[in-house]
């Protein structure tokens, strides 16, 4: 048996265990750094296996490592554990069971899977020849991100490489995507509040609607993207929340707007925070009110070092095929902090798919109704084993 069917062979065997890991952790999702729970399951199954297990690293993530007796070279494997703070709607028997806590980016399956990476390598440590570490981390969703914790707790000292999954619903089960250099964007965010002066919905001349102006601003913001961004250049703004107002007929003194600014490069994300706050300083005092911003820089761009994605491709076309990899694949808005980790060393942030139309796991992560087909666990333990396994 190959080393490549031997990792698929393992993968399956462990599949049940790692369905009903995701399960759990999928009907008991934690947000933030609060994910106590779900580590220590984690960090449990982890001390089965053998391993060196540190636990409240980086606040309340866990590290494992695997030590190869002569090997000098370490490869740092990363799972996120984090969910959002969302409603689920999807009607089956694993659903959230915590209002407000929804697994809906699937990192309930990266963190089985990875355990069940971590099963598959302790029982063929014999074979390696480098040395693992076993990243668990929590708060992947939320600035500052729970990366920079984990980093300033040495999860990355000695280690040469790192990689991590993410499940991934535009592709099929049984295809991986890896993207060569840029991967994802910079994740900004915003808020606004317009003041204006409220008053009577029968009286509007009396006010300085607030919401009329937002509506100014909203339109005025669109301009940015599509006028006064060099179309070859990757950006979105996008307003995702507007709040205001208590009654039918009372206009109100304030108007909050929040949103979101996706760049991949430093240049055109200044561009477009200036652009933003000329346009709020002059249509606000056109009206009479004003405007107040508080803008948060996201993580850095998630970059592909150029060999490990070379290199993960190769490993990954032995597994499924090189008909079964999209590479390189397209670079995508989203943003992720395992940039600090790549900022820091070599990384490599791969895709995993998790999609079946013929089953209906077709919705997008972040969705309220996201879900995956559990066979992609399969892929993402055998993968996970194999980008150690040949390094070996």
């Amino acid at each position: 048996m190959n080393k490549s069917s031997q990792s698929l062979s393992l993968a399956q065997k462990l599949h049940q265990q790692m369905i009903q890991l995701r399960r759990d952790f999928h009907m008991n999702p934690e947000v933030g750094f609060d994910v106590q729970r779900t580590a220590g399951i984690v960090a449990k199954e982890l001390q089965k296996l053998n391993l060196t297990v540190k636990t409240n690293v980086g606040k309340t993530g866990v590290v494992a490592d695997l030590t190869i007796p002569g090997a000098t070279k370490w490869i740092a494997l990363r799972a996120d554990m984090d969910a959002l703070p969302m409603d689920e709607l999807n009607d089956v028997p694993y659903k959230s069971q915590v209002k407000l806590r929804a697994h809906m980016c699937g990192h309930d399956a990266h963190t089985a899977m990875l355990i069940g990476a971590a099963n598959i390598l302790s029982n063929i440590r014999n074979e390696l020849k480098v040395n693992v570490r076993f990243i668990f981390q929590p708060n992947e969703e939320q600035l500052p991100g729970g990366a920079p914790a984990m980093i300033q707790d040495g999860v990355l000292e000695n280690i040469d490489e790192i990689y991590a999954l993410h499940v991934w619903p535009t592709l099929p089960v049984g295809q991986y995507g890896i993207c060569v250099g840029p991967a994802m964007a910079i994740p900004d965010t915003f808020e606004i509040t317009i003041t204006g002066r409220g008053g009577h919905a029968a009286t509007p001349h009396l006010a300085i609607d607030p919401i009329v102006i937002a509506a100014e601003i909203i339109q005025s913001f669109q301009n940015i993207i599509s006028r006064q961004i060099d179309p070859l250049q990757s950006a979105v703004l996008t307003i995702t929340q507007i709040h205001a107002g208590t009654a039918y007929n009372v206009i109100p003194d304030t108007c909050i707007l929040r949103g979101t600014v996706r760049t991949f490069d430093k240049k055109v994300e200044q561009q477009i925070k200036q652009k933003m706050e000329q346009i709020l300083n002059h249509i606000t005092a056109m009206h009479q009110a004003k405007a107040d911003m508080n803008y948060i820089h996201g993580y850095p761009v998630t970059y592909n070092d150029h060999a490990l994605a070379h290199k993960a491709k190769d490993i990954a076309a032995t597994l499924v095929g090189e008909n079964n990899i999209d590479f390189p694949a397209q670079k995508m808005m989203g943003g992720e902090d395992f940039a600090y980790y790549a900022e820091k060393i070599k990384g490599c942030y791969i895709h995993l798919g998790c999609r079946n139309e013929a089953k209906g796991f077709t919705r997008m992560v972040h969705d309220p109704r996201f879900d995956l087909d559990e066979e992609c666990l399969i892929y993402g333990a055998a993968l996970h084993a194999e980008l150690i396994l040949k390094n070996s």
